[in-house]
């Protein structure tokens, strides 16, 4: 492992160059990887897996996402197959069904882990909260996570462009003494940049306060504040949206991600560097006590309630179509439509 300086914090990272293809494959050649749920970090990681040459089935039920995974290339009775037989056929469970899924799958899986096989999770939710899902291990069996730090959409995007995906992983339950060498190669199997150490608990809490935070809930709130402000005081539609968010997501952020905010700041004008530099504080200082409170609703698993509560009503999809409808048709995001069919790319 590489200790590297993290802002003055050092921390051990595994690479490809320490730890590369060939050894991976090496580590798992005689396993069978059967990759549980073709939603949404199935597809990228099992095909990954599969374009690095490991051995890799997929268990799915019959379906609309059934059919993906066989457009995908998977065929039924060879690498695709029902949930409980890839489980049964698999040494390498890797369980990527939705959360919710887990919980209503969990009583038909668990049988298939037998002694010395491995249980592999890219979200720690089920593990964590297991008091409310009810997912508890058999203690013969190593239980590992790999979580890529994206969607598994990115993952298989990254991997095709020869780029990674970073993931943090842990060894939850280690059974067999080899749950370490099992877990680092499958993390450079499914194709990640490089992989920091964390624990399945610190994972899933600092997994939903992002989803909940910076990542989507936050810089929604943000993003739609700012514009409504704006139209408010007379701007229009096309200026409000430019301004809060087609130059960050097209101009702002690719220079920010590559060389970091202050390289960002410098590439700007210097009435935007005096105002940002005046105004980042006050910002600071009003969300913290948010992202303080989301912390604290996340750590006692009150989120993760909400979230159980939220999925068990018959008519949640019901529900959730109609405020993603009501996000999608919002002026903001209709006027991004055409604003996207506007850039020179399109035309």
């Amino acid at each position: 492992m590489a200790k590297l300086n993290f802002g003055g914090v050092l921390e051990e990272v595994v690479t490809r160059e320490e730890f590369p293809l060939e050894k991976a494959r090496e580590v798992l050649k005689n396993e069978t990887i059967a990759v549980i749920g073709y939603g949404v970090q199935g597809p990228g990681q099992a095909q990954n897996l599969r374009d690095n040459g490991f051995n890799v089935i997929v268990g799915q039920r019959e379906g609309a996402t059934f059919e993906k995974a066989i457009s995908d290339g998977w065929k039924p009775g060879e690498t695709l197959f029902s949930i409980e037989e890839a489980a049964a056929r698999g040494t390498i469970v890797m369980c990527l069904l939705s959360d919710a899924a887990v919980m209503s799958v969990w009583p038909r899986l668990k049988p298939h882990l037998t002694t010395g096989k491995t249980l592999y999770f890219s979200h720690g939710f089920a593990i964590t909260w297991n008091d409310r899902t009810g997912v508890v291990p058999p203690a013969d069996i190593d239980v590992i996570l790999v979580a890529p730090k994206g969607s598994g959409t990115s993952l298989r995007t990254m991997f095709l462009e020869g780029r990674g995906l970073n993931s943090s992983y842990a060894v939850h339950q280690d059974y067999t003494g080899n749950a370490l060498q099992k877990t680092l190669a499958l993390g450079i199997g499914i194709g990640s940049g490089y992989l920091f150490e964390t624990t399945i608990e610190r994972e899933a809490t600092s997994d939903l306060t992002g989803e909940r935070g910076s990542l989507m809930g936050a810089i929604q709130g943000l993003l739609l504040a700012q514009y409504e402000v704006l139209r408010e005081n007379g701007h229009t539609p096309s200026e409000a949206f430019n301004e809060t968010v087609e130059e960050l997501t097209q101009s702002l952020m690719p220079l920010f991600a590559q060389n970091g905010m202050d390289w960002m700041y410098a590439n700007c004008s210097t009435t935007a560097q005096r105002g940002a530099l005046d105004w980042m504080t006050p910002f600071h200082d009003a969300v913290k006590p948010v992202v303080q409170r989301l912390y604290a609703s996340v750590k006692s698993g009150e989120e993760a309630q909400r979230s159980i509560d939220a999925n068990s009503k018959p008519d949640y999809r019901v529900g959730l179509e109609e405020e993603l409808r009501a996000l999608r048709e919002s002026e903001m995001w209709q006027t991004a439509v055409t604003v996207r069919s506007l850039r020179p790319e399109n035309n």
